[in-house]
């Protein structure tokens, strides 16, 4: 009896290739539909018609052609059972070995810019997802493929059938569980569309919160292994879209987590800026004319927690800065572009990384999602300074011009940095940072004691706070460092014995309404 290969597809790379070596190799006859058929029948290869198959005509623009009981009765019969045999044979089913199915570009088509939705509805596809989904039901017996990249591992296995069945038997159980992961996003994706272009939308889907949230990411690395190496881990979805790795090491787990932070941390500023960080906090930020002049009131900051750091630039980095860096040990360096002389200064740290931020440098994720007991968290990304034309000053004294520029500079750092979290400033750099502290008046003290440490003077500073001072205790040591002016979200309900502490000390104080909160 013949074996039958079911072949129709929208992505038809190294198809015709596949389709001889199945004719060739392994005797199958080819059945197809479409365009499909025609470039089979192009390539010289033997193809019968789906609806010469079938015996029924393909109508409605295509739309009905292989939604068929003689397709999917040789899909889905069960080779053990003697009643399904029986049946197909009676129905005349001729049984269907392998399927070569992709489906039409549904997510390529939608996200083109104006589309109307009769084109997005036009590429739903109906029969592939059918075709795939009977395919894989059946994996016992029948080989379903939906990726191209596929194609060589089946032919493989088929070579070896004769001899290693086991091989061909564990590859149809991988192959099935692909496709049921491509139908669930695909399934997905139209989901996400039409939500989106429903006459009443549900305004909480807009919003991207919708009542059943639905993820689909495809694998894009397995990684060396998680935080620390006795935990496993992957990286999905699109990140090195973005990124886009010159030299050095493969990415850890860790050195994603920490480009992502840096890469949201450096989208704040303009100027050029400098930012090292360690363990998703900044240990060091400035702003300066150039880049190399940044660099040096950055790592002034702290020059301990930046070995084995992480390094972002908002601009090209050249020779000279990457001379500078190069004396210190660093494990992954971000900037939009490297020089050549910067690149031949980094090759000779063969397993430093580069990385280039492809898309520019700043935050562009909507959306934070977050694992939890049971369930995951979804929250906005914090996006937003606030507006600082309704910050106020509570303070009796307002703040000098220079004091303004340094607690804006402080609050944009501040609002990268794990809560609790104190900055302080001078002007476009930072003194002293303290993160992470169950108590707010603790990250003050550290963050002075990190500033003494470095030999930097906390006297004229600004001291910047992501959340609310609950006591005039924090305040009060950011005072006694120095600090000549504060910024920070306000709203405690000791709020005026905060702001007379300010005052009894000279301080001006500006609340800015928001806070920022890192966990």
């Amino acid at each position: 009896m013949a074996k039958l290969a079911l072949i129709s597809v929208s992505d038809k790379r190294g198809l015709a290739e596949f389709a001889a070596a199945l004719v060739a190799r392994h005797g199958y006859t080819l059945l197809s539909t479409g365009g499909t058929a025609k470039l089979l029948a192009q390539s010289g290869l033997p193809v019968t018609e789906v609806s010469q198959h079938t015996g029924f005509p393909e109508m409605m623009e295509g739309r009905v052609k292989t939604l068929h009981p003689k397709i999917h009765g040789g899909l889905l019969c069960r080779r053990d059972k003697p009643e399904h045999l029986a049946q197909a044979a009676q129905a005349g089913i001729a049984l269907i070995d392998l399927v070569v199915v992709n489906l039409y570009p549904f997510e390529e088509t939608v996200a083109k810019p104006h589309v109307t939705l009769e084109e997005a509805i036009e590429n739903i596809d109906i029969g592939g997802p059918s075709m795939l989904r009977s395919a894989a039901k059946n994996h016992e017996s029948v080989t379903v493929v939906c990726d191209p990249a596929d194609y060589g591992a089946v032919l493989a296995a088929l070579d070896a059938d004769a001899t290693e069945p086991d091989q061909l038997a564990g590859l149809r159980r991988k192959l099935a569980l692909k496709v049921f992961q491509r139908t669930g996003s695909y399934d997905t994706a139209i989901a996400h569309y039409l939500e989106s272009q429903a006459d009443e939308p549900d305004l909480a889907a807009l919003s991207g919160f919708p009542a059943t949230l639905s993820l689909s990411w495809k694998k894009a690395q397995t990684l060396r292994y998680g935080e620390n190496p006795h935990q496993q881990a992957a990286l999905y979805g699109t990140f090195h879209e973005h990124f886009k790795q010159l030299q050095g090491k493969e990415l850890s787990y860790n050195n994603i987590l920490d480009i992502t932070s840096a890469t949201y941390l450096i989208g704040e500023f303009e100027r050029p800026t400098v930012a090292i960080l360690k363990h998703t906090n900044p240990c060091g930020v400035a702003s300066a004319d150039s880049l190399g002049e940044a660099w040096e009131q950055a790592y002034a900051t702290d020059r301990q927690a930046p070995f084995g750091g992480i390094i972002i630039v908002n601009q090209t980095l050249g020779g000279e800065l990457a001379a500078m860096i190069a004396e210190i040990f660093t494990e992954v360096i971000i900037a939009p572009r490297f020089s050549d002389e910067a690149l031949a200064v980094f090759g000779k740290k063969k397993n430093l990384r580069l990385m280039i931020a492809q898309g520019g440098i700043g935050a562009e994720a909507l959306q934070e999602i977050r694992s939890v007991v049971g369930g995951v968290l979804v929250q906005d990304s914090d996006r937003t300074l606030g507006n600082a034309k309704e910050f106020r000053v509570v303070t009796k004294r307002e703040p000098t011009a220079e004091e303004w520029a340094g607690m804006m500079f402080g609050w944009k750092v501040g609002k990268h940095v794990k809560s609790n979290a104190i900055v302080y400033c001078r002007g476009e750099r930072t003194l002293g940072m303290g993160a992470g502290q169950m108590a707010r008046v603790d990250s003050s003290r550290i963050a002075v004691w990190k500033a003494g440490e470095a030999g930097l003077d906390l006297r004229g500073s600004v001291v910047a706070s992501e959340a609310l001072f609950p006591f005039a205790d924090g305040l009060i040591a950011a005072a006694e460092a120095g600090a000549t002016a504060a910024i920070q979200p306000g709203g405690s309900v000791r709020d005026a014995e905060v702001i007379a502490a300010a005052d009894a000390r000279g301080l001006a104080m500006v609340f800015t309404g928001m806070r920022h909160f890192r966990h």
